[in-house]
């Protein structure tokens, strides 16, 4: 015995192919809205060019003083050092999280704890101010004797107090961003490999690293970008770094907008820079997690001219 379904007729078309017509969607209120950033877009440019109040001929005069390089230069000089042993410091703050053993994961809880409650400003403030608390800085037995002993002045300069400031607040953002990177990282995949024979240190870098980077990398993005701007606030210190620097030159000549459009010239600079490194390393992670990496400005650019001119 056979067993039949009803199938529907399939639909028979009149009329030659060439009078079927295909109708695009459209979008009217796409095109509105494409207008109006247009004509916003048009008014700051045209607000930018030719308010003299802006006083272009001044920032150009400034832009790359010798002095704002300089200032440009301790800025980077902070900035790299603050990440650095942020992170150093983040990345073992982090491994504390995670142990088993009650003592390490209390003191790491209560740095990142104190850390992220005082103002970065307090902070600078307590190092720069150190030799308050301690005249001399001994090096020893740890509760015995001491064989050398440095004045606080001399060795913590405001430079070195304006890096400890800003890399021991660094590391307490840092070790959340870590532990959430590894985190993040399947248990059930160290098992497996743990299963298979492969070493733990193997397993770190193959399996759990890049897995975990790629949600560290852009949180740390921000981190990074977010230091650059934060070095500002050693201006308390009298360090002479970018916005300190600013602040210095129209005190003396009054150009105080052109000056400040100078400082933010350099800040989107430079974080403009660091966003398109960590672009970069975002996609170096990505390997393996998408079907294909996402193309980068020069092969967008390309494919744009190639459908130009086609």
């Amino acid at each position: 015995m056979t067993l039949s379904r009803d199938v529907a007729p399939a639909p028979v078309l009149h009329g030659p192919a060439e009078e079927l017509r295909i109708v695009p969607a459209r979008h009217p209120w796409r095109w509105v809205a494409t207008a109006v950033v247009a004509v916003l877009l048009a008014m700051s440019i045209n607000a930018l060019v030719t308010n003299p109040a802006w006083d272009w001929p001044t920032v150009g005069q400034f832009l790359f003083a010798p002095s704002i390089l300089r200032s440009v230069a301790l800025t980077l000089q902070l900035t790299v050092l603050g990440i650095v042993l942020g992170f150093a410091l983040g990345t073992v703050l982090a491994v504390m999280r995670m142990s088993p053993n009650p003592l390490l994961r209390s003191v790491s809880w209560t740095y990142i704890w104190v850390f992220r409650s005082v103002p970065l400003i307090l902070q600078l403030l307590f190092w720069y101010n150190l030799a308050l608390l301690y005249r001399t800085i001994g090096f020893g037995v740890p509760f015995g004797p001491t064989f050398v002993e440095i004045g606080t002045m001399d060795l913590v300069s405001p430079v070195t107090a304006a890096v400890l400031g800003l890399a021991l607040h660094q590391a307490a953002y840092a070790a959340e961003v870590v532990r959430a990177g590894f985190l993040a990282v399947d248990s059930g995949q160290l098992e497996a490999a743990a299963a298979l024979g492969i070493p733990k240190l193997r397993q770190f870098r193959r399996i759990q690293l890049p897995q975990a980077m790629r949600t560290i990398v852009p949180t740390a993005g921000n981190e990074l970008i977010g230091l650059v701007k934060g070095t500002s606030v050693v201006y308390i210190m009298a360090l002479s770094e970018l916005f300190y620097q600013v602040q210095v030159i129209y005190t003396r000549n009054g150009r105080v907008i052109p000056l400040l459009l100078v400082a933010a010239i350099w800040y989107l600079a430079l974080t403009t820079v660091m966003s398109i490194a960590q672009f970069y390393v975002e996609r170096h992670y990505a390997r393996g997690a998408q079907r294909a990496l996402p193309p980068t400005p020069l092969q967008r650019l390309r494919a744009t001219l190639r459908r130009g001119a086609s």
